[in-house]
């Protein structure tokens, strides 16, 4: 007869030695394990402190300057991570305001950096002076100077004049989104009296509108005669009247309004002569709220002010390197309760 074909079959181990082998490595993962788990618990390590940046934007970065840009970050901004704040304010300030920024610094502002990261626990706000930059190699000297003093500063990539105020205010807020993960964007002017505390419960309240504007609100006439100071060269297109829209020396713009600025090309903006009157032709065009507060334009310290400037004889506080110590010295201004009480 013929042979059957012949089959070949995988062998297969015993039994036996198939559980052995299971148990085995049952038993050197769980050792393994449990190194790992003692170790951890016996390491004295120390959970990542995540130092806070000084931020600063780069001048000289390519493609840099013109209307409207926004710089880039150092320090670490480069990267995707965005530091978590409430609000972020920028204080804008210029080449010619070193006096006022020592006021501040010596009265509502912290003048270290120790002090800033207080008040940013105690507030959830982030403070940091705003300037561009300058041709002008003596005042660039000065103001490097001043950065290797403090860490209070975000540079931005565009040419500090005033005639710039509208596209330096779209650069920082270009450039405060890129920096800052933050619930609030404010804008405020070197030469106000400010109580950090208020502003920040303010910016904390509940609200239904995700896109908000918040300022102290105005109408006004529109200045047509180009010798008069708040003359508008683009008047034929507001007529006689300004639309409501914020005082300049303070207001705040919510994350997503903000975003949305972000998104758009710098030439699709129409800018006017003043920033204020730009920023609130903006607002206008978009589907925000309105919130009108007239606790952040008062003239004088109030129980509840949240900022006091000289409205309407200046746009700030006149003369503010000297107003500013004496409001700080004032109880009533530096010192009483962030709520006022029942009998006030």
């Amino acid at each position: 007869m013929p042979s059957s074909p012949k089959l070949f079959h995988q062998g297969r181990p015993s039994p036996r030695r198939s559980t052995v082998l299971i148990l085995g490595c049952c038993l050197l993962i769980g050792l393994s394990g449990f190194v790992f788990g003692l170790v951890a618990i016996l390491r004295p390590g120390k959970c990542p402190v995540h130092e806070r940046r000084s931020v600063r934007v780069v001048w000289e970065r390519e493609g840099g300057g013109g209307g409207g840009g926004s710089g880039s970050g150092g320090d670490g901004a480069r990267s995707a991570r965005r530091h978590k704040v409430m609000g972020f304010v920028g204080i804008q300030t210029g080449f010619g305001s070193a006096g006022r920024r020592r006021s501040l610094r010596q009265t509502w502002m912290p003048s270290d950096r120790q002090g800033l990261q207080r008040l940013e626990e105690a507030t959830g706000l982030a403070f940091r002076f705003v300037i561009g930059r300058t041709k002008d190699q003596s005042k660039m000297s000065e103001l490097k100077r001043e950065l290797a003093e403090y860490a209070d500063f975000l540079l931005l990539d565009i040419e500090e004049e005033y005639s710039m105020l509208p596209y330096k205010t779209l650069a920082f807020f270009k450039a405060a989104y890129a920096l800052y993960d933050s619930e609030f964007y404010v804008k405020a002017d070197d030469d106000i009296y400010l109580r950090p505390d208020r502003l920040s419960l303010l910016l904390a309240k509940e609200r239904s509108h995700t896109q908000t504007y918040i300022g102290c609100m105005k109408k006004g006439q529109v200045f047509a005669n180009p010798k008069l100071k708040w003359y508008e060269p683009l008047h034929y297109l507001l007529g006689s009247e300004y639309f409501l829209h914020a005082y300049g020396p303070l207001y705040a713009l919510s994350a997503d309004v903000v975003a949305s600025l972000v998104a758009l090309q710098n030439n699709s903006f129409r800018m006017f002569s003043n920033e204020d009157v730009t920023i609130g032709s903006w607002m206008l065009a978009m589907n925000v709220n309105h919130e009108n507060n007239q606790l952040l334009c008062e003239s004088d310290c109030t129980p509840s002010f949240i900022a006091v400037w000289d409205i309407p004889k200046c746009s700030g506080l006149c003369d503010p390197e000297k107003r500013l110590v004496e409001l700080h010295q004032k109880e009533r201004c530096s010192r009483s309760p962030t709520m006022p009480s029942d009998d006030d």
